[in-house]
């Protein structure tokens, strides 16, 4: 069925209740950026397959609103689709409220399933639906009932995530959550990120891909702790643990009953991770705050950030094994996109804790490139020759610890052009490496750091410079990210974030360069007081084949050399033939 037959179906149900426009969002029940297939509701309906996007359909029109880091991907999957591309923060383009205003009369109807809709996006809706005469339907799932081969919700088995990683037990995370919770007046605290429960519960599995997460809920309260849950994923072992933390397993379906049943207290939520259903379910007095787990979660204790660095190491060692390969293969046959990622999953695979990717892998050459969350398919997959520039963004699930690295490899000749590029891409990795900053800054104050060469040359990349990144979770995680974007969350000591700025221009080539870097704290100064740096995580070279050296300072080359004398050091033991004579050659000073 094609995407036109079903955006025509889904207008058959909503003629037959009186609805004139259907929301469909990108998430989960769980407010998730990345869902599992089942919940895929918005790529079954548009054949938009990126991660972030809104759908709006329409008895006449269809649309998709989605950021700049897709709008060439969309423009392509959108195609003989009907669906119209809004590319939002360009200049004209209306938002998805904006257009229901210009689209539709007073008194028409809009409809949306209130389970994947978070409260925090229902209010702003609201309020615009209320002023424009609109009237609003809340608990339609309307693609369900078209969905006749709908994939079935995942049910993989839960694993218990050691404490000899994690640094903490559960035990003492709940007790942590349970005093914070007690400050703030909160007698239950409902968790509905599957990320959170897993960093409370030290619990993975493999509901969501490349996402170790099982999908659930979870409520802490004064004296005791429910998971909600599909029964058949917990085994006796992860059971019996559970129950010494004092958790009680109770089915997933119930969270709405068991909430609606409790009369007294106050219970706690984070409003842009409750869905708009989980709150109507509560009827006692809510309080309202960023998840607690979310706070703790996103600083790690020293065990994590000693695991991490074991991580990167073995990462580092795949990527030089990669590299090597790609470099002496293009000489003599072309490679495929797909072949390429393939062979670094296939690398990565084998190595100590090695659990799964953490994302689907970004294996890009040329002008597939200029699109930051490109995916190669069999069908559009480009074939990799000696020449230009390839770019791979690619990471792992490990027992200890998340990577997330983006290399961009001269794979032949260059163009000026495109180590002109390379190089201002690198100088703004490099500036936002080197730069201490004064405790109590955020991410969004420090994002101009990368950009000011790219800017300087009338450049600039349409996402932001840095995501947080979980351990052995989420490979985007909050609260904390580097952006234009406001956000008043202090970077502390122990936070992992990328750095990641980039160059895109659309038939030409894409050029990204990422490392993962924790936050630290640096010297305690009498005029300034606590200043703190960036610790570089990431273990890997930079293709000095794609670097125009005239265009770095001496202190851009002075941390370029040092950053390789350090990959050498680290990784040189872990090598051996032609992988050693390829790190030896990559990480020579400049």
């Amino acid at each position: 069925m094609s995407v036109k037959e079903r955006i025509e179906q889904l207008r058959n149900e909503m003629r037959e209740r009186g609805i004139d426009a259907f929301i469909v969002p990108s998430s989960d029940p769980h407010q998730s950026e990345y869902v599992a297939e089942h919940y895929s509701a918005r790529t079954f309906i548009t054949g938009f397959t990126g991660s972030a996007g809104t759908a709006i359909v329409t008895l006449k029109e269809a649309g998709l609103w989605t950021d700049g880091r897709y709008f060439i991907q969309a423009e392509n999957q959108l195609i003989d689709t009907g669906v119209t591309l809004f590319r939002m923060g360009n200049e004209g383009v209306p938002t998805v409220e904006e257009f229901l205003k210009e689209t539709l009369k007073k008194g028409a109807k809009i409809a949306f399933d209130g389970k994947v809709i978070s409260i925090e996006y229902f209010r702003g809706l609201k309020s615009t639906l209320e002023s424009s005469g609109f009237s609003y339907e809340v608990n339609e799932d309307l693609v369900d009932i078209i969905w006749k081969d709908r994939p079935q919700k995942p049910c993989s088995q839960v694993i218990l995530h050691d404490v000899v990683y994690a640094g903490e037990s559960r035990e003492s995370k709940l007790a942590r959550v349970a005093r914070e919770m007690e400050t703030m007046g909160a007698n239950y605290y409902v968790i509905s990120g599957l990320d959170d429960i897993a960093w409370l519960l030290n619990i993975r599995a493999r509901d969501v891909k490349c996402n170790p997460l099982t999908i659930s809920y979870t409520v802490v309260s004064e004296k005791k702790n429910y998971l909600f849950i599909d029964d058949k994923k917990i085994n006796p072992e992860v059971r019996a643990e559970l129950e010494k933390a004092n958790v009680e397993i109770k089915p997933y379906e119930s969270i709405g009953e068991f909430l609606r049943k409790i009369k007294d207290g106050a219970i706690l939520l984070d409003a842009a991770r409750t869905s708009t259903w989980i709150y109507s379910s509560i009827k006692i007095k809510i309080l309202e705050a960023m998840d607690i787990t979310t706070r703790f979660k996103g600083i790690k204790n020293e065990i994590q950030i000693k695991n991490v660095r074991k991580a990167m190491l073995r990462d580092g060692v795949a990527m030089v094994k990669f590299i090597t390969w790609m470099k002496k293969t293009i000489k003599s046959r072309n490679i495929t996109e797909i072949e390429a990622s393939d062979k670094i999953e296939e690398i990565r695979s084998v190595g100590e804790n090695f659990y799964d990717l953490s994302f689907a892998s970004i294996s890009a050459y040329k002008a597939n490139a200029s699109m930051p969350h490109y995916c190669a398919t069999k069908e559009n997959q480009a074939t990799i020759k000696p020449e230009g520039l390839y770019l791979l963004d690619s990471g792992a699930q490990y027992l200890d610890g998340t990577t997330d690295i983006t290399r961009t490899l001269a794979v032949g000749p260059l163009t000026k052009e495109e180590k002109t590029d390379y190089t201002l891409v690198l100088r703004g990795m490099i500036n936002l490496t080197l730069q201490r900053f004064l405790y109590g800054t955020t991410g969004s104050n420090l994002d101009i750091i990368a950009r000011i060469p790219l800017w300087n040359a009338g450049m600039d990349y349409k996402h932001g410079t840095g995501h947080g990144v979980g351990f052995f979770l989420n490979v985007h995680e909050g609260p904390h990210r580097i952006s234009v974007l406001p956000n008043n969350i202090v970077l502390k000591k122990g936070m992992i974030v990328s750095n990641e700025p980039g160059v895109y221009k659309a038939g030409k080539h894409g050029i990204r360069i990422e490392n993962l870097v924790v936050a630290q704290e640096d010297e305690k100064t009498e005029y300034g007081g606590q200043f703190m740096k960036f610790e570089t995580l990431t273990l890997c070279p930079i293709d000095l084949d794609a670097i125009d050296v005239s265009l770095l300072t001496n202190d851009e080359k002075s941390w370029l050399n040092n950053y390789h004398k350090t990959v050498f050091e680290k990784l040189s033991t872990h090598l051996q033939g032609e992988e050693l004579a390829y790190l030896k050659g990559a990480t020579i000073a400049i």
